[in-house]
């Protein structure tokens, strides 16, 4: 009685043979390991303050039309930024967001009060974060010496006006915050694509994938037995990434495990769309030297306009929109800091997983059309 062929068996003895010689290869653990932890550990390392300079916002209702004013945005420790709409009225959720995040210090008000002579005085209340560190203790000073050398002006007699904080507890946001989910795009971009056009452009060329496609084994299972072997060893160094993040350098897991899980089921997805780009790169090139450009093409603007190493909107408003909406990318890293550090779940990262899907529907018709066994 003839055994029935084991496609199971075949599937695991293909991804194992493959994930052995991805371990053999040095270069790969090189770039894929050690590279991004060394560059994790010297941007995650630099310190998220600006030393003795605040960035501050005005409150609505401030009084801005006196010389406290003045004197505060004169002043060389100061810079005062404006959270503005298209309509010109204040953006409070964008000028929350800063504050929350430690890109300004604080949140400024001035208030106009009157002594029981009849003489007017200024009240600064300001809006700190936890998050600001030393800024709190520093802000309250400079607003105190400001406001006693205007009234020390006058009359040595006046009241020195107080200075109110109201201090709102956050999460401190930390460089890592920002870095880690950077690095771990970054990594899977430029590692998967390499790895995944290389490995099958050789294939095909030493007529392996031919041999293969000649056996009794399914071809899916032959695609995702070599495939799925590359995107096992990112993910690999992907959760290593991130317990080295999280243990050495207090990058935020704000749910533990669960935050942890869903990063790794996001990372799943991108890997897969990456599979599929690697295909077509492996089965348009007429030789291996052509990879590399062809990867370049695809993943250079990507890190370079997709918050890899610093925020898209330093960029001018029209090329934040493409940063934003256009580039996967970008999804990855925004979904990814969102379920770290904001709390968000894998559900309401809705935008970033539909342009996301998007891009893979579009990949993998394209692969299915060009892909080549020999």
């Amino acid at each position: 009685m003839m055994q029935k062929y084991s496609q199971l068996k075949a599937f695991m003895a293909i991804l194992k043979a493959s994930f052995r010689s991805i371990l053999s290869n040095p270069s790969a653990l090189f770039f894929s390991f050690l590279f991004p932890i060394i560059f994790i550990f010297i941007f995650g390392s630099f310190g998220s303050g600006g030393g003795v300079h605040y960035n501050i916002a005005i409150s609505d209702a401030a009084d801005t039309s006196n010389e406290l004013f003045d004197s505060i945005k004169a002043n060389p420790l100061i810079s005062i930024t404006y959270f503005k709409t298209k309509s010109g009225s204040t953006d409070t959720l964008a000028r929350r967001k800063a504050l929350e995040k430690d890109k300004i210090s604080a949140i400024v008000g001035i208030r106009k009060i009157e002594d029981s002579a009849g003489k007017a005085h200024y009240l600064i209340l300001d809006t700190l974060t936890n998050a600001s560190g030393n800024a709190i203790a520093a802000l309250r000073q400079i607003f105190s010496n400001i406001s006693n050398e205007i009234a020390l002006k006058g009359s040595a007699q006046h009241q020195i006006p107080p200075v109110q904080s109201h201090v709102y507890a956050v999460r401190e946001y930390r460089n890592i915050d920002f870095v880690l989910p950077g690095m771990l795009g970054f990594s899977v971009l430029f590692s998967t694509l390499f790895g995944i056009s290389f490995i099958f452009f050789q294939f095909r060329q030493q007529l392996i994938l031919k041999r293969f496609y000649a056996t009794p084994v399914s071809r899916i299972n032959i695609l995702l037995g070599i495939g799925i072997s590359r995107l096992v060893f990112q993910l690999i160094n992907v959760v290593m990434l991130i317990a080295l993040g999280y243990f050495f350098l207090h990058f935020t897991l704000v749910h533990g495990l669960d935050t942890f899980l869903e990063m790794t089921l996001l990372t799943i997805f991108m890997l897969l769309l990456l599979l599929g780009v690697g295909l077509i790169f492996s089965s348009v090139v007429k030789s291996d030297t052509s990879i590399p450009l062809l990867i370049n093409l695809f993943a250079f603007p990507q890190m370079l306009l997709s918050g890899t190493f610093f925020p898209i909107d330093v960029f001018p408003k029209w090329l934040q929109t493409i940063c934003t909406y256009a580039l996967p990318l970008t999804q990855y890293n925004d979904a990814i800091r969102k379920i770290s550090f904001t709390g968000q779940h894998l559900w309401d990262c809705g935008k970033e997983l539909g342009i996301l899907g998007v891009w893979m529907l579009i990949i993998y018709i394209v692969a299915v059309k060009v892909f080549k066994w020999e």
